[in-house]
């Protein structure tokens, strides 16, 4: 046997994403108003109520109550047998000014020189397992909830499942961390109590085997399925029923499901959650220019593995570390034929790519209300999209309806725009490819 290694996910139920995807509907509406603002918000939930915190600098008003309702119901949580459900939840606000100390730091008289919003080392990773340069433990864990959840909303099939879900991936790897095959899933999923315990759990996990697992199977290259042998091992609710889950069964909080956002486990990690954060805080710019930087280098066939860590003083534009790692898979030579080192990667990384807050910001339209859909099923990894969002005030970007005599502002924006191969061609020429 090689070497094993696991990521998990968790479902748009599980209460810390329920909290997650709340922060981040409260930063879009802000977004949405005011594309200036700058948010901190933190969310708890828990047993019939949810509990939104933070400091805000913004022109805009958001119906804080209405945000937080109508995130909690398409969630899935519109039952009261749940003991939490968007319609009659207590939703308590305690929202306060951005402290000035803190914002001087942030804004500058020349947009261009805005400083970090804060301290710290934020990583993007990347790597050739999955055709999307993510980790195939991490994918997989995604995927099998995002199905889940598919057939949830479909109302077809499993329908006793619930809103709550986890899953975990356990690849076996061999020499050059090339994975070999599937050694164990886990999915643990909230369901109605719908017969006797055994009987229950015997359903649900003939559902898994018969249905989700040939759906998520269909999605994969062939690559990753042939990583499905037919001695995997499958726990499904192994701890017994799982009827209370949610925010009643588990208090969800902002911010912990940071591993699960980003790289399963892979890489490396600075420590800052992303959100109900506003991009000038590095902990989620930096951390998306990272992704982006990492992505491009193993596309561009620089390397099979990137790991790339920036740093940041707090209210200082430049960064103030830079560092890249391939772990021994770079391919790239210098002049002389000699093989470079991953210093002199970063260094000529360095001359491409701006890292300056306000670059990234720009790079990637981070001032746009495009986050919620980055608060479930992890920030990386995503297919990136533009699509049309309606916003409340009226810039060179923004187009004008007319509407029952009312105007209407939308523009055109990207999401997950972090996911890019942009600098592929460019990184190529840097390297001589």
């Amino acid at each position: 046997m090689g070497y094993l290694f696991t990521s998990e996910s968790v479902s748009e139920g599980h209460p810390d994403k329920v909290a997650d995807q709340i922060s981040d509907a409260v930063l879009d509406e802000m977004l949405r108003l005011d594309p200036l603002s700058k948010v901190a918000v933190e969310t708890l939930v828990t047993t019939g109520l949810a509990v939104v915190a933070g400091e805000v600098k913004t022109n805009g008003y958001v119906d804080i109550q209405n945000v937080v309702r109508e995130t909690i119901n398409q969630i899935g949580y519109t039952k009261a047998s749940y003991r939490f459900d968007g319609n009659s939840c207590g939703v308590l606000s305690a929202i306060h000014e951005q402290s000035p100390d803190i914002n001087q730091g942030v804004v500058r008289k020349l947009p261009e020189d805005q400083g970090a919003g804060d301290q710290g080392m934020m990583f993007g990773y990347a790597c050739s397992e999955m055709d999307n340069f993510m980790p195939v433990t991490s994918e997989l864990s995604h995927l099998l909830l995002q199905q889940l959840a598919e057939i949830r909303r479909e109302g077809k099939q499993m329908k006793y499942l619930g809103p709550d879900a986890k899953s975990q991936v356990t690849v076996e790897y061999g020499p050059g961390w090339k994975p070999l095959r599937i050694d164990t899933i886990v999915i643990s999923t909230q369901h109605d109590d719908f017969a006797p315990e055994e009987q229950m759990l015997a359903k649900i996990k003939e559902d898994v085997e018969r249905i989700l697992i040939p759906r998520v199977k269909k999605l994969l290259p062939a690559s990753v399925k042939k990583l499905f042998k037919d001695d995997f091992t499958l726990w499904v609710n192994p701890t017994g029923k799982f009827v209370v889950g949610g925010p009643h069964g588990d208090t969800g909080l902002t911010g912990r499901k940071i591993i699960v956002d980003t790289y399963g486990g892979r890489g490396a990690h600075g420590g800052g959650a992303f959100s109900g954060k506003d991009s000038s805080k590095v902990d989620r710019s930096a951390a998306y220019a990272t992704r982006h930087i990492a992505k491009n280098i193993v596309a561009a066939g620089i390397a099979d593995e990137a790991l790339v860590q920036v740093a940041y003083a707090i209210g200082v534009s430049q960064p103030v570390g830079f560092y890249v790692n391939t772990f021994g898979t770079a391919r790239v030579k210098d002049a002389a034929g000699k093989k470079l080192t991953d210093q002199a990667i970063a260094t000529k990384i360095q001359e491409l790519f701006d890292l300056r807050p306000y670059a990234i910001i720009n790079r990637f339209g981070l001032t746009n209300p495009i986050f919620k859909p980055t608060a479930a099923y992890g920030h990386f990894g995503r297919q990136h999209y533009k699509a049309v969002v309606e916003v409340k005030y009226k810039d060179e970007n923004t187009s004008v309806s007319l509407i029952d005599g009312v105007e209407k502002y939308t523009k055109e924006v990207d999401f997950f725009g972090w996911e890019r191969l942009d600098y592929v061609d460019r990184l190529k020429n840097l390297f001589a490819l």
